[in-house]
């Protein structure tokens, strides 16, 4: 039986990936801002087969609660196996570009938030020298393109942050996860009309998740199509990219 952490338990993806972990019959501590929302998901994860579920509510760019979600996650869970972090916004570009609070809010949200949250979680971890960091990234932070660059510079400088954290960790056995999705059909992306062969369903991303967390991996692209498209964006010469619609 695991024990696992879930930051941002609201989001699809991330209840996606707990149902599966309820189908195991591991034990659960959920973390989200809706407490009604929350609730549902607990409620639903106890009918799967989780042998235990704990909910808090908490809005993540709170940093001062920070500390608390940790206290009460170890005291429910001491031998805490997984931690995934999965809230995120997906804010408006142009809003953002009209608007500088939009920017920092979306920054905060997903990065500085997640930063706040794993620098003294993963001192923990360090310490007890076991257990396994998983975060939800974006192919988005792999180039910044003028449609969501916002979100993409978030994305992007979480990525280095993993990078570093999981070169440091792995010296004391404590495995750093970096998942990185394409375009997945959610609430979040609701108000993207087209949809087409590039989308996957929160549930595929979820198995997929899951399979790289058992298979210790150090970075995901989900779909694994990903892996190879974004490969060919970044090779693509900055004289040439900058004239593309992206």
């Amino acid at each position: 039986m695991s024990q696992v952490l879930v930051i941002g338990a609201g989001s699809a993806i991330a209840e996606a990936t707990a149902r599966i972990y309820a189908g195991r019959g591991d034990r659960l501590f959920l973390v989200a801002r809706d407490a009604v929302r929350l609730d549902i998901v607990a409620d639903d994860l106890r009918v799967r087969g989780a042998e235990q579920v704990d909910v808090l509510v908490a809005d993540l760019t709170d940093h001062d609660r920070h500390a608390e979600i940790i206290a009460a996650a170890m005291d429910a869970m001491p031998e805490l196996d997984i931690v995934l972090v999965a809230h995120g916004i997906l804010p408006d570009q142009e809003n953002c570009q009209q608007n500088v609070e939009d920017t920092l809010y979306s920054i905060d949200v997903n990065f500085l938030s997640v930063v706040a949250l794993l620098t003294p979680l993963a001192n923990q971890l360090e310490e007890r020298a076991k257990g396994t960091v998983a975060v939800i990234s974006s192919v988005a932070g792999d180039r910044g393109r003028q449609s969501n660059y916002v979100y993409g510079s978030a994305k992007s400088g979480l990525d280095a942050f993993l990078q570093g954290m999981r070169n440091r960790l792995s010296k004391s056995a404590v495995h750093v996860l970096t998942i990185k999705p394409g375009f997945v059909d959610t609430p979040m992306t609701a108000h993207i009309p087209e949809r087409g062969i590039l989308w996957a369903q929160p549930e595929d991303v979820a198995a997929g998740i899951v399979k790289a967390i058992d298979k210790r991996r150090n970075v995901v692209y989900l779909p694994g199509f990903w892996a190879l498209i974004m490969l060919i964006v970044r090779s693509i010469p900055e004289t040439i990219f900058k004239k593309l619609s992206l």
